[in-house]
């Protein structure tokens, strides 16, 4: 059985205890490193946890290319959005 935080698990150890190890990493909302000889090779990871990476990771993104087109003045401010769908 594995302690109750376990954050690193042998790609052998994973295979022969997956079930056990996606609980685990679905109890306590922490990730999971998969290794192989030492070195990570994967991620088990709560569903609800990716999902939040992943909206973040959207975010950020889109923070970026906001920056970046007000940087070359290649943006439409919101008002004229606004205007232009007849939002106004």
């Amino acid at each position: 059985m594995y302690d109750s935080y376990m954050n690193e698990v042998a790609v052998s150890e994973a295979r022969n205890r997956l079930a056990e190890v996606i609980e685990e990493s679905r109890r306590s909302g922490e990730p999971i490193s998969v290794t192989r000889r030492g070195r990570r090779v994967a991620v088990i990871l709560d569903s609800a946890a990716f999902d939040r990476l992943v909206e973040s990771a959207d975010e950020a993104e889109d923070r970026r290319e906001l920056a970046a087109a007000r940087d070359d003045d290649d943006y439409v401010p919101w008002d004229e959005v606004k205007a232009a769908l007849g939002l106004e």
